[in-house]
């Protein structure tokens, strides 16, 4: 079932979310100031744009991230962290 959780353990539910190969370097990006997809494409680490925009969409249905439209004519957005995002910052 999508969305259901394995456990209530807080370690696991953050995994569920951030426990893939890609998340956390998509968070470390959206931290050092990356907002648009091309940018975080650009990253040294070469993630796939299919699985780029898979995640960041993952991300904002978590909570994690919002998007800020940027232009109308072709529709862009940009990604910024939530408070919730924001939270993650220690790490």
């Amino acid at each position: 079932m999508p969305g259901a959780r394995r456990s209530r353990c807080p370690v696991s539910c953050t995994l569920d979310v951030l426990g893939d190969r890609w998340s956390l370097l998509v968070v470390r990006d959206l931290m050092r100031g990356k907002r648009r997809f091309v940018e975080f494409a650009a990253s040294p680490e070469g993630i796939p744009t299919n699985i780029l925009a898979e995640r960041l969409k993952r991300l904002r249905a978590k909570g994690i991230v919002r998007t800020e439209r940027y232009s109308d004519r072709p529709p862009r957005v940009e990604y910024l962290l939530t408070a919730k995002g924001e939270d993650l910052r220690p790490m």
